[in-house]
């Protein structure tokens, strides 16, 4: 399904859909398997200034048990010249669709901070395969010192995240008439080169991080994801990442995901199985979502041990 649908909230996920006919629910099989698949996009910054004109951009409320943030809405078309199509491998990840995955975390983290158990405030939050943003977004509203934005496309975050946070940030301080203050950043690569441009990220062991001045805060206290883990072949890179930007030992990741994705092997509970199975941070259940809609879709805690 396009990512200018009618519908008001996230459209029904498709990706991966145990009931399509192909077993994908998408172009995914129009690759052949024994093509190989074509390059990374480049591995970039992109700037704030760097919203595309060229595409149309709208944005719509969306109400989640009380909290409306916008969501915005541009054509798969327009931007990649893909119809019908949520994934091409290696040209496209889905970015520009809103996840169901991206509200639940959304929802989780608001349902957390309610609790006591999260606080944003002055924190340094990432959000890898953020598309919409939603979630890093909140993180912005909520107080956080600095939020930075990750995706596979740097075409998602010119025609959409980065519009979506500016219209976010917008309304909420003609709401409050407040200041955000929070750091905001916008990075596009693969998961195995995006530790070479994200500027909190773990020292290497001679000190340097491929040329570039180490952040001595040493890591993100806060990584979001949300729908991140569908492609088994990527998780042990999507992981290494992870540990590699985390801030240690107090660094806090949540993942919103569904259990599994039918047809490639992924899901939460292979991904967490990879986290278990290293060791190094501890994995709890915090929210289990079967609203009848798709599969089990679930929000996962990670910390240090």
């Amino acid at each position: 399904m396009e990512a200018n649908s009618s519908a008001t909230g996230p459209e029904p996920f498709r990706l991966f859909d145990e009931k399509s006919q192909s077993g994908f629910g998408l172009g995914f099989l129009d690759v052949p398997e024994n093509k190989p698949l074509p390059p990374p996009p480049p591995c970039v910054e992109v700037l704030s200034s760097q919203v595309s004109s060229n595409v149309e951009f709208n944005v719509e409320p969306i109400n989640m048990d009380g909290l409306t943030l916008l969501k915005g809405r541009v054509s798969t078309k327009e931007v990649f010249g893909l119809s019908n199509s949520d994934l091409v491998p290696g040209k496209y990840e889905g970015g520009l669709k809103l996840w169901e995955g991206s509200l639940d975390l959304v929802k989780t983290l608001n349902s957390e901070m309610l609790s006591g158990q999260l606080s944003l405030t002055g924190k340094r939050v990432l959000e890898l395969g953020c598309g919409h943003g939603l979630p890093g977004i909140f993180a912005c509203l909520k107080g956080a010192h600095a939020v930075h934005f990750h995706d596979f496309n740097a075409e998602v975050l010119q025609c959409l995240t980065i519009p979506n946070v500016n219209a976010n940030i917008q309304q909420n301080l003609l709401a409050k008439d407040g200041n955000n203050s929070a750091e905001v950043r916008f990075f596009a690569s693969d998961w195995s080169e995006a530790h070479l441009i994200l500027p909190h990220v773990l020292a290497d062991e001679d000190g340097a991080k491929s040329g570039h001045t180490v952040d001595q805060a040493t890591g993100y206290d806060i990584i979001l994801m949300a729908e991140t883990v569908y492609s088994v072949s990527t998780l042990p890179t999507l992981y290494k990442l992870i540990k590699k930007c985390l801030h240690s030992p107090h660094g806090i990741v949540y993942l919103a995901a569904k259990k599994h994705y039918f047809g490639v092997g992924g899901g939460s509970r292979r991904f967490i199985s990879i986290v278990e199975k290293d060791g190094i941070l501890a994995a709890s259940l915090v929210a289990e979502v079967t609203d009848g809609s798709s599969n089990v879709r679930e929000v996962w805690k990670l910390h240090f041990r």
